[in-house]
């Protein structure tokens, strides 16, 4: 089938099955290698993308569902004040350990302040939580969600 996504303001169009991933489709076909296969199963995060600005799990998102909705993946969350703020907190705190997941980590993150400018701390591990770090720097990414918090109070 052939289909038309709206991926960081461009069309692409492709041919897929029905029910394939938009992980998939993002990765191997479009070669935008930033969003992460992690557990196939939307339990980790790591595949997260925005679907019309909600943070979603691409893994288990088909292309079917999506063709004509909005999708911003993380080459592209930079150019929201949000994703600009976090990426600006992530350099300055250096919160990046290995790094595999902190672009669904990112990408939650900017939907939780889309919402919540201020969150709280019990406000960001709720909203945050099922994004998983193997490297459990969770505490730098709470500190990096607050400092963005602050960069966007600025």
């Amino acid at each position: 089938m052939t289909v038309t996504l709206k991926i960081n303001g461009a069309d692409h169009t492709v041919d897929a099955e029905p029910g394939t991933p938009l992980l998939w489709v993002i990765r191997d076909e479009l070669k935008m290698t930033g969003t992460k296969f992690g557990c196939g199963v939307a339990s980790c995060g790591s595949c997260t993308v925005h679907v019309d600005g909600e943070p979603t799990r691409s893994c288990q998102t088909y292309v079917e569902d999506v063709e004509g909705l909005e999708i911003t993946t993380i080459e592209a969350i930079g150019e929201t004040k949000e994703g600009a703020a976090l990426q600006q907190a992530w350099q300055e705190l250096d919160v990046v350990q290995c790094g595999y997941c902190q672009s669904g980590q990112i990408m939650s993150a900017v939907g939780l302040l889309s919402e919540n400018p201020k969150p709280s701390v019990a406000e960001i591990n709720a909203y945050m939580n099922g994004n998983a770090c193997r490297c459990a720097t969770y505490q730098r990414i709470r500190a990096g969600i607050q400092r963005a918090s602050e960069i966007l109070e600025a």
